[in-house]
């Protein structure tokens, strides 16, 4: 990991805990947080926690993220929620195209752009998302994969945009399976991924984006993890969901 690249790590609690559960979990977590961080720390809890855990994380270093968006401000979208809805209740990030949206809620490169941009435009930080399935790995399509999930995901941004945003690889076939990526496969695309950006958009922006890892990211794993030189972080699920664990990670391992 870059000097330069403030490392992040962002708790995913997906369709995890109720208002009291998260609540409690945020608070356990803030209060065991270092002084000063080793890392920026992010909570995603479902959308039916984000204004109790807001109330939680005011004054403190942790950022709060909603774990998808809608890409339209307002209007009749049923069961959508926008990105200016998300700011309003206190979020600084959106996770975007998550392998699980993609799966099974139809999520595509194209709406991941759309997103993108209307994430941008409040302004919000997104997280985005991309990965192969093992199939890809194993027929030896990953970074194809990975190119075309990251150029038509980016569509249309100009550099100034691009800078704004976080990246996290996931590799399908790591997610809640217990099987992680190596450090070594997990820099390759990473490294992958950065050459990627400078092509698209040039060295500032490729040297200073964060590319976080996902995909069973344990406290056990994460200190090789981030001392691959372009994994800047994590992206965690089930580890996320006890403080003890979260923090450990949140240490980055130490």
């Amino acid at each position: 990991m870059a000097a330069k690249r403030y490392p992040l790590i962002a708790g995913n609690w997906k369709m995890h805990k109720n208002l009291a559960e998260a609540q409690a979990l945020a608070q356990e977590i803030c209060a065991g947080v270092q002084t000063p961080p080793k890392a920026e720390i992010v909570l995603a809890p479902p959308f039916t926690a984000l204004v109790a855990v807001a109330q939680v994380l005011a004054g403190t270093t942790v950022k709060l993220a909603a774990q998808d968006t809608f890409w339209e401000k307002q209007g009749a979208y049923t069961g959508a929620i926008s990105p200016i809805m998300l700011q309003d209740v206190g979020c600084q990030y959106v996770i975007i195209g998550h392998s699980e949206r993609r799966q099974y809620f139809g999520e595509t490169n194209e709406t991941v752009n759309r997103k993108i941009k209307a994430v941008l435009s409040v302004p919000l930080t997104p997280i985005v998302c991309i990965g192969e399935s093992l199939a890809q790995r194993e027929s030896g399509d990953t970074l194809a994969v990975i190119a075309e999930q990251l150029e038509q995901g980016c569509q249309g941004l100009a550099g100034a945009e691009a800078e704004k945003l976080v990246i996290a690889y996931e590799p399908v076939w790591a997610i809640g399976t217990g099987r992680t990526a190596t450090p070594a496969q997990a820099q390759e695309v990473h490294a992958f991924i950065r050459q990627k950006l400078l092509t698209l958009f040039g060295a500032e922006v490729a040297e200073s984006t964060r590319i976080l890892y996902g995909g069973s990211v344990t406290p056990e794993n994460i200190a090789a993890l981030i001392r691959e030189p372009d994994i800047d972080g994590a992206l965690v699920g089930g580890a996320s969901l006890k403080a003890a664990s979260f923090l450990t990670l949140a240490a980055l391992g130490t």
